[in-house]
């Protein structure tokens, strides 16, 4: 999946271990040898266990069995057992737990939405956009992709998608159709994408756009909107996009678009797991 430099990795431990940890310090118990299981008290679908293996590796902690991304796991089910020193057992136990339960929380929202989204359309895919957390858009990215959507735009330097406030800069919507020729000659290489309400949409697709992100369009409204783009472009790709949850994503699935690009899997609620340490036998 997406490789995390041993600096990224560093900067977790960092976070959560700035200096030493003073408990186990305080309490003289960091040399005794140990054993920690994670498990989960949620159904779900694993997400974080390549960058949690590398945290243990860093800290000292040795894994001895765990699952891979991408597992499915049921409620009570251990999914991740590691030993070592009680001191590098407890540094490793937080920072791997927020790993876990954020990231499947993330790779299981997003399974649902792939399954709901595919009962209608199996040529549908969830796509994710670039409105993740600062800092951390690594880590969401591969938890999306792990419960089977695709990221829809990384950043500004990846595609070439048209909003209404570059419109304005323009001159206003018949001023970029009047120079669309001129803009597809400078992107020659990439596809371009408009964002666009039912007012243009036929108009984009007359003018030879490659796709449309068809944005706010109420699902039982977008059906037919699909349809008459379709007829005047047959090849053009087709998004929806805004407001596109768990709750819709089957019913905009089945509207014919290629795509729902989402932001609902960044929200998704932090599974409920946890961790047991106890001292090796």
């Amino acid at each position: 999946m997406i490789r995390i430099p041993t600096e990224r990795i560093d900067r977790f431990i960092e976070e959560d271990i700035p200096y030493i940890d003073l408990t186990s310090m305080v309490l003289g118990i960091g040399d005794c040898s140990g054993r920690m299981e994670y498990f989960t008290r949620e159904d779900c679908v694993l997400a974080g266990a390549s960058v949690v293996r590398q945290i243990m590796e860093r800290i000292g902690c040795r894994v001895v069995e765990g699952h891979d991304d991408g597992a499915k796991l049921k409620s009570g089910e251990v999914f991740l057992v590691a030993e070592g020193s009680a001191a590098n057992l407890h540094a490793a136990w937080k920072v791997c737990l927020n790993v876990f339960d954020h990231l499947s929380a993330i790779a299981t929202m997003t399974r649902k939405m792939v399954d709901a989204a595919h009962r209608a359309n199996p040529h549908c895919e969830i796509l994710t956009t670039r409105k993740s957390m600062p800092g951390v858009k690594d880590l969401m990215t591969e938890a999306v992709m792990i419960g089977g959507a695709y990221p829809h735009r990384l950043g500004l330097s990846e595609t070439v998608l048209v909003f209404e406030q570059h419109l304005a800069f323009l001159g206003g919507f018949d001023a970029f159709i009047e120079r669309m020729p001129e803009f597809r000659a400078r992107c020659i290489e990439k596809k371009l994408f408009v964002e666009s309400g039912v007012e243009h949409a036929l108009d984009l697709a007359k003018a030879g756009v490659d796709g449309i992100q068809l944005d706010k369009i109420p699902a039982v409204e977008l059906k037919d909107v699909v349809e008459q783009i379709r007829a005047v472009n047959s090849h053009i790709t087709l998004i929806a996009a805004g407001g596109i949850g768990l709750k819709n994503a089957e019913e905009y699935a089945g509207t014919g678009v290629d795509g729902l690009a989402t932001t609902a899997p960044f929200a998704a609620k932090p599974m409920d797991m946890s961790v047991r340490i106890v001292p090796s036998l």
